[in-house]
């Protein structure tokens, strides 16, 4: 049984994938990809090595991984629904379906071995999840000693002026277009602002580092996007490779 604020999650998910790619972009005036495609170069697997790509949505960033890197994914998401657009965009591309592979499971209980992967990316993930600290030992887990891992979530500006800009068009903006969209995208838009911001009163910037930190991630980097409207963070796990 999951939790409410799981159970929210997949709810808020499950009428918007087919238009996920799109409408996300548009509503991000076209930042998300920049985002995605920042963290997939921070990351920068090669070629020969296995990545795994948590709450991988409909494969936005696995397709960059693939395209960039020709590396090997694996996709995990919790909603099968996102998921099934997923696999759509593998059959609609046989060079992503030949290293793509969905699968269904839960950040907080990977069904992998410690250590299975040379490198791991995860997106708009902490935010809906009870135990962010706890999910993220379970991500470092499964990445081998010295590889690497990296997430892209939605940032909140720190001048005033923008930071200004940046609450009204979350509270009121977000909503009023998701609206034009569907009921499915009202919802999600008038969800995030106060759910980005929920999660930055409980875990500030410091601490989220600090978390980082706790589950074995070291040199950890910040890079602020977008005038701190996203955040992609990136770090090594701990160990020598093997």
């Amino acid at each position: 049984m999951p939790s409410p604020r799981k159970a929210h999650a997949l709810e808020l998910f499950s009428g918007i994938p087919n238009g996920y790619d799109r409408v996300g972009a548009a509503l991000s005036f076209g930042q998300d990809p920049r985002w995605r495609r920042t963290l997939v170069g921070a990351v920068s697997p090669s070629a020969s090595e296995r990545v795994i790509d948590v709450a991988t949505g409909t494969g936005l960033v696995a397709r960059a991984l693939v395209e960039r890197c020709g590396c090997s994914v694996v996709g995990v998401d919790q909603s099968e629904q996102m998921l099934a657009r997923a696999r759509r965009r593998c059959l609609d591309d046989p060079r992503l379906g030949a290293h793509y592979s969905p699968v269904l499971a839960e950040a907080e209980n990977l069904p992998f071995a410690d250590g299975e992967f040379d490198a791991l990316t995860f997106t708009y993930l902490l935010r809906y999840v009870d135990d962010p600290g706890a999910v993220l030992r379970e991500l470092a887990r499964v990445v081998r000693p010295g590889g690497r891992m990296g997430m892209v979530e939605f940032g909140i500006p720190n001048q005033p002026g923008l930071r200004g800009a940046w609450s009204m068009y979350t509270r009121v903006g977000l909503p009023l277009f998701g609206s034009l969209v569907s009921r499915h995208w009202y919802e999600v838009g008038r969800f995030l602002g106060p759910s980005i911001a929920g999660f930055y009163r409980r875990f500030p910037l410091e601490r989220l580092i600090a978390l980082w930190e706790e589950a074995g991630i070291r040199d950890v980097r910040v890079r602020h996007m977008s005038f701190g409207a996203g955040l992609v963070m990136w770090g090594t796990r701990n160990g020598e490779p093997g």
